[in-house]
């Protein structure tokens, strides 16, 4: 089991998560129960599965539910993608969150490598 408050990813996916909520705040009010919404739910799966995994009892399901982090970050790429396009976010923020989401990626894919690698 592990404490997710000490885990570093799990605290910048909450800066994540904030910083998700403060790019959607400007969208247009017809995305709000839309692409922004969508934006919002993918950001915050990712804390929220690494929190879930390290409550779990083996490193197995630990290793699960960072993948389902790693994928919400893959959505949430995604989703930025589009808002770029539809010119919803300027690049400053553009480049600012993907940054960030492609970092975490990285980072939570060596994390779970490495407690399936620590298993065997």
């Amino acid at each position: 089991m592990h404490n997710f408050r000490k885990l570093s990813v799990w605290h910048d996916a909450i800066r994540l998560a904030n910083y998700v909520y403060t790019i959607t705040s400007h969208f247009p009010k017809t995305e709000t129960y839309a692409l922004a919404s969508q934006m919002q739910r993918a950001a915050v799966s990712a804390p929220s599965n690494i929190a879930e995994g390290s409550g779990r009892n083996n490193d197995g399901e630990m290793a699960h539910f960072l993948a389902i982090a790693i994928g919400s970050l893959y959505e949430l790429e995604t989703q930025i993608e589009i808002v770029r396009l539809q010119e919803y976010i300027n690049d400053e923020y553009y480049y600012a969150v993907i940054l960030q989401i492609q970092s975490l990626q990285k980072r939570l894919y060596v994390f779970k490598n490495t407690i399936i690698n620590n298993k065997q």
